[in-house]
C-alpha cells in the first residue's frame, strides 16, 4: 500500500496485487484496516478512526483506491460513483494485440455469483446489464501489448470479460482465458489514474499510480 495523495476527507492509496479492499472470508487483513491502522499512527490518534471505502478494486488488480476520510466525504462519493462522476482510466496488459488498436466496446453482461465470474454476450439476455468501455493500445513490448482503457459503466470484472470476449485477455487472467498465471497470482491490470471533483473543496482531483515494478511493466511503459 502506497500513499499518493490524502487531504481532511479523503486518502487514496495504490495498492499491489492481491491485496483485498475489504475483508472477505478469506479472513485476510483488508486494505481498509492497513490504510486505519497507517492513518492512526500518522496522526497518533488514541481512539477508533474513521474510514469508508467508496469502491472496490478486485484482488488480483493493482492501481487506486479512493477512501473517505469523513462521513460527509463518503456520502457525497458514494453518489459521485454511482453517478458516474469519477473519471477513472486502467492500463492492461494483454498478450494479443486487438485487430482494431482503438474503440468503443459495447456488450451485455451477466454476473455468476458462485463462480464469481462474469459471461459476456453481444445482445441484451435475461438478467444482463449493459457494459461499455473505450480502449486504445499504447505500448508493445516484443511479445505483449499495452493497452489503456477507460470505463464508461461499472460491471463486475467488466474490463477482464470484455478484453477477453475479443481474444485479448489480460496476463495473468487465468479466469478470463490467459494461458498461464503470474507469480503470486496477480493480473496485470493496473488502475492507472482517477480524476474528479473534489465532494468538499470543488477542486480538481486527479491523481495517478505508481508503475508496479515487474521487468514487463518497466519495459513497456517507457515506450509510451
Amino acid at each position: 500500500m502506497i500513499p499518493v495523495y490524502e487531504d481532511n476527507h479523503i486518502i487514496i492509496v495504490s495498492k499491489e496485487s492481491g491485496e483485498i479492499v475489504q475483508g472477505d472470508k478469506t479472513g485476510d487483513t483488508p486494505l481498509s484496516e492497513v490504510v486505519k491502522t497507517y492513518l492512526k499512527d500518522k496522526y497518533k490518534k488514541n481512539g477508533n478512526v474513521f474510514l469508508g471505502v467508496v469502491h472496490r478494486l478486485d484482488r488480483p488488480v493493482s492501481g487506486l483506491v479512493v477512501f473517505a476520510k469523513t462521513s460527509k466525504a463518503l456520502s457525497r462519493l458514494n453518489s459521485m460513483f454511482s453517478k458516474g462522476e469519477i473519471h477513472k482510466t486502467y492500463w492492461a496488459i494483454t498478450q494479443k494485440e486487438p485487430e482494431i488498436p482503438e474503440q468503443t466496446l459495447t456488450n451485455w453482461i451477466v454476473r455468476n455469483e458462485k463462480q464469481n465470474k462474469s459471461y459476456v454476450y453481444d445482445h441484451e439476455v435475461p438478467n444482463s446489464k449493459k457494459a461499455v468501455l473505450r480502449y486504445k493500445v499504447i505500448g508493445h513490448s516484443d511479445r505483449y501489448c499495452l493497452l489503456e482503457v477507460i470505463l464508461m459503466t461499472g460491471r463486475h470484472h467488466q474490463i477482464r470479460c470484455q478484453l477477453a470476449h475479443i481474444g485479448c485477455p489480460i496476463k495473468g487472467d487465468l479466469k478470463y482465458g490467459a494461458k498461464r498465471s503470474n507469480p503470486g497470482g496477480g493480473i496485470d491490470l493496473l488502475a492507472h489514474q482517477i480524476e474528479f471533483i473534489h465532494p468538499v473543496s470543488q477542486k480538481t482531483i486527479s491523481v495517478t499510480a505508481p508503475v508496479p515494478e515487474s521487468p514487463l511493466w518497466r519495459a513497456i511503459v517507457p515506450v509510451i
